[in-house]
């Protein structure tokens, strides 16, 4: 392991503002700027923000401080005093892997083993693809905790190789100690591309340069169900990146299966995801708009046994829902043209800001609009290794439906 920093920051003891300290009360991991009403000193990254109860000025809850982000305090502990260090941190990786254990057990071995806030372990991401753990920083704090964390992650992962991305705010902050995005700080990576399983069927993830950590691992379950129910069907993946649904949907049987998004490189990486497994059906691509893509199938009368919408995040802030809701509708009302009769029609959405009710009543309402007979087959949330443990936490919903 590459040499790491040792930990010299300080305290800075801070109090707040009546709502903000009822919200951390009750468990809630952020406090912004403006609830801070007092504090004796400036705080630097990594600084370790000690919130005092404003009436009685006793422990209230201890967070690290973050001075490039609203959300200046991210909260470890409520309530009951500790001193976090390196036994603090092993007891949360361990309630964390126990989390997971049930996953484990199945045939996989690509997993998120710490999901920020939702693991008491804010913008802090470790995920799995096999031997190598890939660790994304969401702050640059956790450069100073690194040392304490990083054996830990590994011991419990039995990872062989680590791997060290960098989200871009903290890419583009001050880092004193040159850590860089896609680093290797652990063993040896013999290839960036890494090979893993997901309930038995190949993918891979690029951890140097993929999105994220190297691949999207939370629709996992969804992807799964798809493949169970795709045998002898001609199946649709719009929005279908490196081809989650569509190679499940190939192993599982499908006669033929389309892969839609508007990176060719995508649709490359989906092709070579497919020809990791064994499968019998016809794979075909589509590379285009969505909106543009799934109109003109629908002009030419085109139409399959599933449908699978998957799009990314459209509301990335509050001003942004509206939007949002109405590409929803739209490609709800798209994707009814283009499922057939007694067709399953699958649709997602990842905007945290679209909670799951509004947007499984705007599916519900879009169908009703169009005079659409329907069941819903099954409405998920998130997978066993992505916990929500606060309100803002959860972003993913999905909705089965079966035209009838």
């Amino acid at each position: 392991m590459i040499k790491l920093p040792s930990n010299n920051t300080s305290k800075v003891a801070i109090k707040l503002k009546p709502l903000a300290e009822t919200l951390v009360k009750k468990g809630h991991p952020w406090v912004f700027e403006n609830s801070i009403v007092k504090q004796n000193k400036e705080g630097k990254s990594g600084d370790l923000a000690v919130i005092f109860d404003s009436k009685k000025n006793k422990f209230l809850a201890c967070g690290f401080y973050d001075p490039y982000s609203p959300i200046r305090i991210k909260i470890l502990q409520a309530n009951n005093p500790v001193v976090i260090n390196k036994e603090w941190f092993s007891n949360k990786i361990e309630q964390a892997y126990n989390k997971r254990i049930s996953l484990l057990q199945t045939n996989t071995n690509s997993y998120r083993l710490i999901y920020g806030e939702n693991d008491g372990l804010p913008s802090l991401i470790a995920d799995v693809y096999d031997k190598v753990l890939v660790v994304k920083l969401y702050a640059s704090f956790w450069f100073y905790y690194l040392k304490d964390i990083l054996p830990l992650l590994i011991s419990i992962s039995k990872a062989e190789t680590t791997v060290l991305r960098l989200s871009r705010n903290v890419q583009k902050e001050k880092n004193e100690f040159n850590f860089t995005d896609g680093q290797v700080i652990d063993g040896e990576l013999k290839n960036e591309v890494v090979i893993f399983k997901e309930h038995g069927i190949n993918f891979s993830a690029n951890v140097i340069h993929g999105h994220k950590t190297g691949y999207f691992l939370d629709h996992r379950a969804n992807r799964k169900k798809v493949g169970e129910i795709a045998k002898g069907k001609t199946v649709l993946d719009v929005f279908s990146y490196a081809g989650g649904f569509s190679v499940h949907a190939l192993a599982g049987g499908a006669k033929e299966v389309t892969s839609l998004d508007i990176s060719k490189p995508a649709l490359e990486i989906a092709k070579s995801n497919a020809k990791l497994n064994k499968y019998t059906g016809k794979h075909l691509t589509i590379a285009g708009d969505a909106f543009v893509a799934l109109n003109k199938l629908a002009e030419e009368k085109t139409t399959y046994d599933i449908v699978v919408i998957d799009p990314p995040s459209f509301a990335k802030s509050a001003s942004e829902v509206d939007r949002a809701l109405a590409s929803y509708k739209k490609l709800t009302t798209l994707g009814l043209k283009l499922v057939s009769k007694n067709g399953i029609l699958v649709l997602a959405s990842c905007s945290s800001r679209v909670t799951s009710e509004l947007f499984f009543n705007l599916v519900e309402k879009t169908l009703l609009k169009n005079n659409i007979k329907y069941k819903i087959l099954k409405k998920t949330l998130h997978d066993t290794d992505h916990p929500i443990s606060f309100k803002e936490g959860a972003y993913l919903k999905c909705i089965y439906l079966e035209m009838i």
